[in-house]
C-alpha cells in the first residue's frame, strides 16, 4: 500500500470524508488548553510507558499489602497494555494508512511513526482502562468510562488519528484486555496457587 497521503479533497481544496470530520473536531474545541492537555496525554501514553508505570506502582503497593490477586492484576495490566500497544504497531505495518495531511489540518505534536491505523494511544490506553480498574477492583465500565474517551479525543485534537484510526484502536484495546482477563481467569488461579508464600 501506499504511504502518501490519503486525505480526501473536496472541490474548493477543503478536505472530505473522515478529513472533513477531522478538521470540524479542530475547529469546534482546539484552545490553548485543550492543545496542552493532549500533549500532555500523548507524551503519557507514547510506546504505553505511563500506564506501565501506573500497573508497576499499583503490583507494588498491593505487593507490600499482601493483597496477591491484586498485585497479579496489576502485573497483567501491564502486559496487557504493552500486549495492545504491540498489536497496534503490527497492525499499523500491514495495513499502512497515512497520517492525516491536509492543510486545513493541524498537527500539534510529533509521531515515531507515519503510520495512522490503529492508534497506539487508543490501543494500550482502552486495554490498560480496563485492566487497572479490574485490579483496582473497580465497577467494569467507571476506570474506560473516564478513561479513553479523553485519550481518544486527544489524538484528534493533535491531528495525528482519524476517527476510525481512535476506535479501531479501542476497539483493539478492548478485545486484548479480555484476552488478558480469559487467561487469567483460565489459567491464573491454577499457576498462582502451585507457589509457595513468598516466591
Amino acid at each position: 500500500m501506499s504511504s502518501e497521503s490519503t486525505d480526501v479533497v473536496a472541490p474548493g481544496g477543503k478536505p472530505a470524508g473522515e478529513a472533513a470530520i477531522l478538521a470540524g473536531v479542530q475547529k469546534a474545541i482546539t484552545n490553548p488548553t485543550t492543545v496542552t492537555a493532549a500533549r500532555g496525554l500523548s507524551h503519557f501514553g507514547e510506546h504505553s510507558l505511563g500506564w506501565l508505570a501506573l500497573a508497576g506502582a499499583g503490583a507494588l503497593v498491593a505487593s507490600r499489602r499482601g493483597n496477591q490477586t491484586a498485585k497479579r492484576r496489576y502485573i497483567e495490566a501491564g502486559i496487557g497494555a504493552f500486549g495492545a500497544h504491540a498489536a497496534s504497531v503490527i497492525i499499523k505495518r500491514i495495513v499502512r494508512r497515512p497520517r492525516p495531511n491536509h492543510p486545513d489540518i493541524q498537527v500539534g505534536v510529533g509521531t515515531p511513526s507515519k503510520l495512522s491505523f490503529p492508534s497506539s494511544h487508543a490501543t494500550s490506553t482502552t486495554a490498560a482502562a480496563i485492566l487497572l480498574g479490574r485490579a483496582a477492583g473497580l465497577n467494569p465500565v467507571v476506570a474506560p468510562a473516564v478513561i479513553v474517551p479523553p485519550m481518544l479525543l486527544s489524538r484528534l485534537v493533535l491531528g495525528v488519528h482519524y476517527p476510525t484510526d481512535v476506535l479501531a484502536g479501542a476497539a483493539i484495546g478492548a478485545a486484548s484486555a479480555g484476552a488478558v482477563i480469559a487467561g487469567d481467569k483460565l489459567v491464573g488461579d491454577k499457576l498462582f496457587a502451585s507457589r509457595k508464600p513468598g516466591v
